[in-house]
């Protein structure tokens, strides 16, 4: 099925981002929320983007209008009859998408695609909620949407192929990077992610080292952003909602950083706040830097945590034994984890990706490193065990001509 037509649910800062995306492509758009007002706020949202695209020189203000002409506001979801696919882009509140997957169930077509942009929950629970669950995915688009390649396409349980096929054909469409991720809780990236973000709260909070320390190693092995830094971008009551979705799931390995709910607590919730790790209000930077001192002590000293050794390590290989375990698991293949890795969060091209960088250090190296950190650090670091059956075979990496890739 060709989309000739596109309703986006939610006008927020993602509807709006998603909605630039489709107009761009030369797809007509309808931007719905649950006013007037909150829909035009959307549609002033994508007028900005194109704006910023004019004063970079990169279109024209014709080229502007044009693309204007393609978006439509709609108070509510009934503007949304006659789309062929449907993104809805509200909070993660999964009470709240259930609700709408359900009215839309009953307002769109029998035909139309219903997708969510949702980063972690339960595309099948969406799908149940619908009579038309073989017509329900995830299209999870990466911040900023206008700029990020990546889209991670999700099939839940019960989503049909020809669905997930004209998805991912949308998608590239669309000019973006399709990769279709089993359904699981964060899906690909955000579990990958996941593991890498709370051990440097983890190591930040032990004294381990400072957070200029931590930002700074990680954005000299190659990221584009210290793993922090990132936190504060994204939100920390954001982060660490996806941190208890992974908790829920995954057990253990994936518990989050104590710290990180004390900085929840707090109210210091990133740039959006003004304070996060980092301090983004003028004049208030040194109150607010030893208010976070102070967390940090109080943290150490409710859970008795003691100053382990620094090293980037814990953060990489956390990631990599995340990602290993995700092609145990057979949530994506080994080329599409890091090239997911590589697009979605700015992992180094020149390294790879997480699985790349195993085989290049030698998998029975990172197998005897992740053995270490579990002694040291604790069971999150327990290897998977897809690495010891690589390391027993001969499977060791680059060096031996064969590891997660052929060389």
């Amino acid at each position: 099925m060709y989309i000739y037509k596109v309703g986006i649910v939610g006008a927020g800062t993602m509807g709006a981002q998603i909605a630039e995306v489709v107009s761009y492509a030369g797809v007509p758009v309808v931007l719905a929320d649950v006013n007037e007002v909150s829909a035009q706020r959307g549609i002033d949202a994508v007028r900005a983007i194109y704006q910023a695209r004019v004063a970079k020189g990169k279109m024209n203000p014709e080229q502007l209008a044009e693309k204007m002409l393609l978006v439509s506001p709609s108070s509510g979801l009934d503007g949304l009859k006659d789309v062929d696919l449907v993104i809805e882009a509200v909070s993660e509140d999964a009470k709240l998408k259930t609700q709408i997957f359900h009215e839309l169930d009953q307002i769109c077509r029998r035909d139309t695609i219903l997708a969510s942009n949702t980063s972690a929950l339960s595309i099948s629970a969406f799908g149940a909620a619908t009579t038309r669950p073989d017509k329900v995915l995830g299209l999870h688009f990466f911040n900023p949407a206008y700029a990020m390649r990546l889209v991670e396409v999700v099939p839940g349980l019960a989503t049909a192929p020809q669905t997930l096929d004209d998805t991912v054909s949308f998608a590239e469409s669309a000019g973006k990077l399709p990769i279709v991720v089993k359904e699981c809780a964060g899906f690909l990236v955000n579990r990958v992610l996941m593991a890498y973000v709370n051990e440097a709260v983890r190591a930040l909070a032990e004294g381990a080292a400072t957070l200029q320390e931590i930002d700074h190693e990680m954005v000299a092995f190659g990221m584009p952003i210290g793993p922090l830094a990132l936190l504060d971008a994204v939100g920390l009551d954001i982060s660490f909602e996806v941190a208890r979705i992974l908790y829920r799931s995954y057990g253990p390995r994936m518990t989050p950083s104590p710290l990180l709910e004390t900085m929840v607590k707090a109210g210091r919730l990133g740039i959006k706040s003004g304070h996060g790790f980092y301090d983004y209000v003028s004049g208030e930077e040194r109150s607010q830097g030893q208010r976070l001192e102070r967390l940090l002590q109080d943290v150490r000293t409710k859970t008795g945590l003691g100053t382990n050794l620094w090293s980037q390590s814990r953060l990489l290989l956390a990631m990599t034994n995340e990602a290993v375990t995700s092609l145990q698991e057979g949530v994506a293949s080994a080329g599409d984890i890091d090239l997911a890795m590589v697009a979605g969060i700015g992992y180094p091209k020149d390294k790879g990706g997480p699985l790349h960088f195993a085989d290049r250090l030698g998998i029975d190296q990172v197998l005897h490193e992740l053995e270490d950190f579990a002694h040291t650090l604790g069971p999150r670091f327990w290897p998977a065990p897809m690495l010891r059956r690589m390391a027993d075979a001969g499977f060791t990496g680059q060096g031996a001509g064969r590891g997660f890739f052929t060389y």
